[in-house]
C-alpha cells in the first residue's frame, strides 16, 4: 500500500488509539475466533461513517472483508461497548475537572436514504437510547427503527446533550416527527457518568441551556424539583397570555442571558457530526447502528 492511500485510510493517530484500544473489549477469555488486527476494523468503521459509503464498497485491501467490519460495528453497537467507551471517556475527564456541566440541549433532523427505510415501520416509535446495560438487540431498537415521517419525508432525528465545550454526554435517536420538549427527559436520563474510584454516577447538570422549543411549564418544573437552573426563553404566546392574565399571570421565569449565549455549542457539534456522511444522511435500517456512528464521533471528540 502506498504511503498516500496509507495516509487517508489511517483515520486515527496512535495516540488515537492508545486512548481508544484499552476500551474495547478483550480477546482474553474469549470463545471462537480472536478478534485480529481490531485497529484495522476500527479505522474501517470510521473510514465508512466518514464518507457514507455503502459497506460493501470498503476497501478490501486496507481494511479487510466489509463483513468483519461491519460485523464488529454491530456487535459493539448491540452490546453496549461503544457507549461504555464514551461512558470512561467522560468520567476520566470528569475526575480531571474538565466537563462543564451547563449542559446545552437540542436537536437535529436527518434525511433517511431509501437504504434505510425499506423495512416496516409502525406510525410511532419510541426512540433508541443508550445500551450502558449490554441488553439483547431487539430489546434496544425500536419497533419503527428510529424513523418517522415528517414534513421533510421519512426522517430520523438526533438529540444532544452536550457539556459547556459542546462535547456529547448523552446522544437519542428517534423519528423525525418527535417533539424536542417531550424527549428532554429522555435525553437527560442518558447522562450517567461514573465516578473513578467509585460512588454513584453523576446525572444531575449544573444548568439546561435550550432554545424556546423546551420552553413548557412541566419542563422547567421538572427541572427545577432536580435543582437543575433552567436557562430557557419564554415563547411569544406563552408571554402574551401571562400578560393577559395580569397578575394572576405571575412573574416571568428568570433567564440568564449571559449563559444563554454559550447554547451555540450544540449546533456547532450538530455542524461537526454532519461531516461525517453516514450521520448527515442516515443509510442504516437499524437505529442502532445508526446511533453507534453518533456515538463514535463522540468518543473521538473527547479523545
Amino acid at each position: 500500500m502506498s504511503s498516500k492511500s496509507r495516509s487517508r485510510s489511517a483515520v486515527l493517530t496512535d495516540e488515537q488509539w492508545a486512548r481508544l484500544e484499552p476500551l474495547l473489549p478483550s480477546n482474553a477469555g474469549r470463545r471462537g475466533h480472536p478478534f485480529r488486527e481490531n485497529r484495522r476494523v476500527v479505522e474501517g468503521i470510521i473510514f465508512r461513517s466518514r464518507t457514507g459509503i455503502a459497506w460493501r464498497d470498503l476497501p478490501r485491501e486496507q481494511f479487510g472483508p466489509w463483513q468483519t467490519v461491519w460485523k464488529r460495528h454491530r456487535r459493539y453497537a448491540g452490546d453496549g461497548t461503544w457507549d461504555r467507551a464514551l461512558a470512561q471517556l467522560i468520567a476520566e475527564a470528569d475526575a480531571a475537572g474538565d466537563v462543564d456541566w451547563n449542559v446545552s440541549v437540542d436537536a437535529t433532523i436527518v434525511r433517511a436514504h431509501q437504504h434505510a427505510t425499506n423495512t416496516s415501520r409502525p406510525e410511532q416509535d419510541t426512540g433508541a437510547g443508550s445500551n450502558h446495560k449490554n441488553l439483547p438487540l431487539d430489546e434496544v431498537e425500536p419497533p419503527g427503527h428510529g424513523i418517522g415521517r415528517s414534513r421533510g419525508g421519512l426522517t430520523t432525528k438526533i438529540h444532544h446533550a452536550v457539556d459547556g465545550r459542546g462535547r456529547p454526554l448523552a446522544i437519542v435517536v428517534t423519528g423525525g416527527q418527535r417533539n424536542d420538549g417531550a424527549m428532554l427527559q429522555r435525553v437527560l436520563v442518558d447522562i450517567r457518568v461514573p465516578r473513578i474510584g467509585g460512588g454513584r454516577s453523576r446525572t444531575r447538570p449544573d444548568a439546561v441551556i435550550a432554545d424556546k422549543a423546551y420552553s413548557a411549564g412541566v419542563i422547567r418544573r421538572a427541572l427545577h424539583s432536580r435543582g437543575i437552573k433552567v436557562v430557557i426563553p419564554e415563547k411569544s404566546d406563552q408571554i402574551a397570555a401571562r400578560k393577559k392574565r395580569g397578575r394572576r399571570g405571575g412573574r416571568p421565569p428568570s433567564l440568564d442571558s449571559v449563559s444563554y449565549k454559550g447554547r451555540n455549542v450544540v449546533e456547532r457539534s450538530f455542524a461537526k457530526n454532519k461531516r461525517w456522511r453516514a450521520i448527515a444522511t442516515r443509510y442504516d435500517k437499524l437505529a442502532i447502528t445508526y446511533r453507534a456512528a453518533a456515538v463514535l464521533h463522540g468518543i473521538l471528540e473527547w479523545i
